[in-house]
């Protein structure tokens, strides 16, 4: 009851008589209790993709809707299911059986919502977006402060003599100490410092029972004349934190060009796996045929045992292929569903639609106009060019360096009015000061050493350069003989195919009739297999080969879904190249 009693009578005391320092105590309390852990995140979220929008203009294909959060589920219940079994699946074709059937189109959407390594890379852009509102944070009013007070009491005893008895003497306190200031770096290089202090000390029980306050109002301004002064020196931190994040929006964008390109080969591989799993069924099939077909004959004595034994053992060889080619399709079917974000049980199979609307389309463009495209067009050659500025923008800051130092410094204060129950500033006690502050600063070592390592930096940026500018000529002339020989292997698998099939059709003709041989039909069956798989590959790789180029040419368009744009028309790419 006592502990409550002192509660309860410092309430009121506080309450009644030292209101001010409880109202600072409450504006306190109330700011810290405003300022939660979500008010934290949503400030940090909203400056963020505020500073993003700002920069997506200057950046090609940059979303213009970026964002980090994760609850942009794709889901599958709208797609279509299988309805049919699919016999090169063999034993597992009824675990098809109501899976649903997804598109590219829709395959790209999840990637770019779900995949672990795209929100990884997401998350990259943002915490650079983050370190520079720290930076941009430098040049804007800092402000701080604190609030200490609390309640002390004491208690002592005093002999009276003449009475006989002794007397107790009880003195309780109550004090406070609010400070609030600010900080401020100008882009001259000044810096401006504020800060005001008060003391207050008050007698509730015993002692004097008037109110002591005091207070402080103290400035100061330090303005650098020769190292570190002017606004070139002082704004390369926050120019180069600005440059920085348009190098990682750039390198975002590029990287969502190359995602893009690595979802939908992954895609079709998958497609290719699957197609070169039902050849090799339909062969074991052929096979199975022959086998059978050969041994009757054996069993009128028409063939030799001999004969139906190469049949018998290139059946048997075909069934393991196909066994085999089940496990590659499944294997690269769950693999390509972790590229997704999705779980590896996930019931799905990918749309042979899409591998049967593939045709090839091959760009009419001259190498020499890809190099131009590529040059005028690459994000990546715009940072390395940016970044030769930057080593250049060193060069001086380190001569700055080199410079004494030289302050010019100014400082004003004020004090209180004493006696007085709320702090009052007596502009009549004002003091200042102003004067330089000199210093050679004698050792210059590390000075010097910094002078000379930009100095070698620029020219290892300019290397850099150089280098960038021939990595890509030799990227895009690559590309381009890869995909000339995606082309003319696809006219080559065409071709393949037909001939194959003709021997296949020959060779059976001829065993029906009795004249064929075991040994060429196999040859014919393995070659018309071995074509079919061929030109699927082809087909496929043509079209790699033709989004490669685009991408590395920097003219490929990937929507904010991660569905690209195809190119039919490169004119008017190798017109604006030509014009820059």
């Amino acid at each position: 009851m006592k502990r409550y009693f002192g509660i309860s009578r410092m309430a009121k005391v506080i309450g009644g008589r030292l209101w001010p320092v409880a109202l600072i105590g409450g504006i306190g309390l109330w700011l810290g209790a405003g300022c939660s852990s979500k008010h934290y995140r949503e400030s940090a979220d909203k400056e963020v993709y505020g500073i993003l929008r700002q920069k997506t203009p200057l950046v090609p294909d940059m979303p213009a809707d970026f964002t980090i959060e994760t609850n942009q589920v794709a889901g599958l219940e709208d797609l279509p299911t299988v309805s049919q079994i699919e016999p090169a699946l063999g034993t597992t074709a009824s675990q098809e059986i109501g899976a649903r059937i997804l598109p590219l189109d829709r395959a790209l959407e999840i990637a770019f919502k779900q995949s672990r390594t795209y929100q990884t890379r997401k998350e990259t852009l943002y915490l650079e977006a983050l370190r520079l509102t720290l930076t941009r944070h430098q040049f804007n009013p800092i402000f701080s402060g604190a609030l200490g007070g609390g309640y002390q009491g004491s208690r002592s005893k005093a002999e009276n003599v003449q009475a006989g008895v002794d007397r107790i003497t009880e003195q309780h306190s109550v004090y406070g100490s609010p400070s609030l200031g600010f900080d401020m770096l100008l882009r001259s290089g000044a810096r401006i410092a504020t800060d005001f202090t008060a003391d207050f000390f008050k007698y509730v029980i015993g002692g004097d029972p008037r109110a002591v306050t005091s207070g402080r109002l103290a400035s100061s301004l330090t303005q650098p004349l020769l190292r570190g002064g002017g606004y070139r020196a002082t704004m390369e931190t926050l120019t180069q934190a600005e440059r920085s994040l348009l190098y990682s929006m750039r390198t975002f964008v590029q990287y969502r060009r190359e995602y893009a390109v690595t979802i939908t080969q992954g895609y079709f591989r998958v497609l290719q796996n699957r197609d070169q799993m039902r050849n090799i069924y339909q062969s074991y099939q052929s096979f199975k045929t022959s086998a059978d077909r050969q041994r009757a004959f054996v069993e009128v004595g028409q063939q030799k045992v001999s004969e139906l034994g190469r049949l018998q053992q290139q059946e048997i060889n075909s069934e393991t292929s196909w066994i085999s080619a089940i496990r590659t399709y499944q294997q690269s079917l769950d693999q390509f569903k972790i590229t997704l974000g999705l779980p590896t049980e996930a019931r799905l199979v990918l749309d042979d639609r899409d591998l049967e609307k593939l045709a090839i389309q091959h760009p009419s463009i001259e190498v020499e106009d890809a190099l131009r495209i590529a040059l005028a067009n690459r994000l990546d050659l715009y940072t390395q060019r940016d970044r030769l500025e930057d080593a250049a923008r060193q060069i001086d800051l380190a001569k700055n360096n080199l410079l004494p130092d030289l302050d010019f410094v100014l400082q004003a204060s004020a004090t209180t009015q004493p006696g007085t129950y709320l702090p009052e500033l007596d502009y009549s006690r004002l003091q200042w000061s102003a004067g330089l502050n000199f210093d050679p600063d004698l050792d210059r070592k590390s000075e010097r050493n910094s002078y000379r390592s930009s100095l070698i930096s620029y020219q290892q940026s300019l290397r850099d350069l150089e280098l960038a500018v021939d990595n890509i000529k030799l990227g895009v002339i690559d590309d381009w003989r890869q995909l000339d020989a995606a082309q003319r292997n696809y006219q080559s698998s065409e071709l393949g195919v037909a001939l194959s099939l003709n021997r296949v059709n020959e060779q059976n003709l001829l065993t029906e009739l009795g004249r064929g041989t075991p040994e060429l039909l196999v040859d014919a069956q393995n070659n018309y297999t071995q074509s079919r798989n061929q030109l699927t590959s082809a087909l496929i790789s043509h079209t790699i080969a033709r989004l490669g180029l685009w991408r590395d040419l920097g003219i490929l368009t990937v929507k904010e879904n991660g569905q690209w744009e195809d190119i039919t028309d490169v004119t008017k790419h190798i017109q604006a190249a030509a014009a820059r």
